[in-house]
């Protein structure tokens, strides 16, 4: 049996996403995220060459999902 399928299921790569991508999908902006980063709040980027670095989506998505579970919601 081929490693990549897990029954049935073909096992997910891990994704890279820029500082764009995140941004977006935090709704933060890079100054902000940098910031996070800096106090431990935020997952760090891995460096992808030249530079330039980028996170990887699951690191995101479960820090997204760590906010909604600490129910961090704004007052209106």
């Amino acid at each position: 049996m081929n490693d990549e399928h897990i029954g049935g299921h073909e096992s997910a790569k891990p994704r890279l996403i820029r500082l764009r991508e995140v941004r977006m999908r935090v709704s933060l902006g890079a100054s902000t995220v940098y910031r996070y980063l800096a106090a431990g709040k935020f997952p760090g980027p891995v460096e992808i060459g030249g530079g330039r670095g980028a996170w990887y989506e699951s690191e995101i998505d479960a820090w997204i999902a760590s906010r909604k579970v600490a129910g961090t919601r704004l007052s209106r």
